[in-house]
């Protein structure tokens, strides 16, 4: 089977489908001898801003999907866990109503919601990502107007509210978080509390924040005393600075290492992790989406060169707090065209091509990059396909999610990966991926198994040629090696096709509804086979079509 399906190109060009140079064979070649460094789950990192999401019906259900398609635990990181409110999640808003005060001005803690929350997390073997944020009504200095009413389309200043601003007693915020950290020890144990990490707000530099800088750092100075006194080997990062705020991140990592604490009077601020956000910026041109992967490679690269300069940081935890291909996990298709590409097979590709250079900018500032948060969850009670940046839309899994079920099966060691199609890490620095497509491939190695990740990625969402691969896997064992090939494109592993072919229904009758659930699961590329390797090579002649995802497992 897999022999055979050099020809299917050949056959797409006398069908007229595509054009023959479109059928030159690229190559890709993965020696397992060579190791690149570890296979850290990077990719197993979610976010969201509706923390109320968390716990309701389809929120439960790829929470524990997330959680059974990775070996290690997930972390979760969500908005508004201290905002004021009822508990009803809108877009781009949630609220668990942690604080209030009395009429003489004490505090009233109230932790119902937010151990609905996490609840659901630890039921589920995941470990929050835990934001101290946003501010409580009762403690802002300008509460009023304080729950917005923002929807797509309209200006996103508008979700800017009272939420935002500083407290109005450091104190108070302090010790808020310390009562907090005090009851998550209580309910869940110190062993628990201690594997997670904290981080104080969100974007401090950008919209989130209404203080000065010197604000946040005061923010975050009296978080960090609170969250210490609670449980002093509790971990805790910051700032999830946007993308472009290298010099707010560098100030802040300056305060944290060297200047007054506004807190305790002492030099310095507790400092566990470095977090910052990357984000890619498509636009549409002549009708068509085109992606920007090099705009979210360059983030990286920017902050990390900031970060690599202290030495006082070497071996600290990163964490890309927000990891996507642009900003608004919210605004769907219908306010912003852009967005198209996150229903169908683009996504996927551009998610597999962009981790693989994840791995490669650690590498180059031999930083401990612990994780990439993918700032996309679900949205309950939308249409469906709507186009938010979502891993599943009303409990149907998109095709993006299978590419982390494809990263769930990689272990052990990277290894080396050469190909005469696959860009250079600098080439896309430079210039993105706008001419060539990206035929490109993350390979790992574990005790008895190999894993090869292969993607057909160009930044213009626009029809594309199926493209003839000849993959060569060196270092072998000898004897027979059970070989399994998953796929993601138009006909495998995607509901978003299923559901056009239904005619678009925007209410799946219950049949309909299993069929797309069906659809929306990691499925083979035809059957597993069992193979012998020859001398330690085996070579598989695949095709792969744009956009497409191919991994191939190899097991003995």
């Amino acid at each position: 089977m897999m022999k055979n399906l050099i020809n299917s190109c050949l056959f797409l060009v006398a069908l007229g489908i595509v054009k023959y140079g479109h059928c030159q064979q690229a190559s890709i070649s993965i020696d397992l001898t060579k190791e690149t460094g570890a296979m850290h789950p990077l990719w197993a990192w979610f976010g969201y801003d509706e923390p109320n999401y968390t716990y309701m019906k389809d929120g439960r259900k790829l929470l524990s999907e997330i959680a059974a398609l990775s070996p290690v635990p997930v972390y979760v990181r969500a908005h508004n866990l201290l905002t004021s409110g009822d508990g009803v999640a809108a877009l781009k808003w949630g609220s668990t109503n942690m604080y209030t005060e009395d009429a003489a001005g004490n505090p009233v803690y109230n932790w119902k919601i937010v151990d609905s929350i996490f609840d659901t997390y630890i039921k589920r073997g995941m470990k929050p990502l835990a934001q101290i944020g946003f501010m409580p009504e009762a403690l802002s200095t300008h509460p009023q107007p304080y729950k917005h009413d923002w929807k797509p389309g309209v200006p996103y200043s508008r979700i800017i509210t009272g939420w935002a601003y500083p407290p109005k007693d450091y104190n108070k915020w302090d010790t808020l978080v310390c009562e907090w950290v005090k009851h998550c020890v209580e309910r869940y144990g110190k062993k628990e509390v201690e594997s997670w990490y904290w981080e104080v707000w969100n974007e401090p530099d950008g919209y989130y924040w209404k203080g000065s800088q010197q604000e946040f750092f005061k923010l975050y100075d009296y978080a960090a005393d609170g969250l210490k006194r609670a449980l002093p080997t509790a971990r805790i990062g910051g700032c999830n600075s946007t993308g472009g705020a290298m010099k707010f991140l560098d100030a802040f990592l300056k305060h944290c290492l060297y200047e007054t604490n506004y807190a305790t009077g002492k030099k310095g601020s507790p400092l566990d992790a470095v977090l910052f956000h990357a984000k890619g910026s498509p636009v549409i041109v002549n009708g068509t989406v085109v992606m920007n992967v090099r705009n979210q490679l360059r983030n990286i690269d920017d902050n990390l060169k900031v970060i690599s300069a202290y030495s006082e940081l070497k071996g600290l935890p990163v964490i890309i707090g927000e990891s996507d291909p642009e900003g608004c996990a919210a605004c769907g298709m219908s306010t912003n065209p852009e967005n198209a590409y996150r229903n169908g097979t683009m996504y996927s590709s551009y998610t597999a091509a962009s981790f693989a250079r994840k791995y490669e900018l650690a590498d180059k500032y031999k930083t401990d990059l612990t994780g990439a948060v993918s700032w996309s969850f679900e949205f309950e009670d939308q249409p469906i396909f709507a186009g938010f940046r979502d891993l599943a839309t009303n409990g149907v899994d998109k095709p993006v999610l299978n590419v982390f079920r494809m990263f769930g099966m990689m272990q052990g060691k990277r290894v080396a990966v050469t190909g005469s199609d696959m860009y250079g890490l600098q080439t896309i620095l430079d210039s993105s991926v706008r001419k060539n497509a990206d035929l490109g491939a993350l390979a790992s190695k574990g005790d008895k198994s190999a894993a090869v990740m292969i993607w057909n990625y160009h930044d213009a969402d626009t029809a594309g040629s199926t493209r003839p691969v000849r993959v060569t896997v060196k270092g072998l064992p000898s004897g027979t090696v059970k070989l399994t090939h998953y796929r993601i494109d138009d006909q495998h592993s995607n509901s978003y096709t299923a559901w056009k072919q239904m005619g678009s229904p925007l209410h799946p009758s219950k049949e309909q509804f299993l069929a797309l659930e069906k659809s929306g699961q990691l499925q083979l590329l035809g059957k597993p086979e069992n193979i012998k390797p020859v001398n330690g090579t085996y070579v598989a002649n695949i095709t792969l079509p744009k956009q497409g995802v191919s991994f191939i497992k190899l097991d003995w």
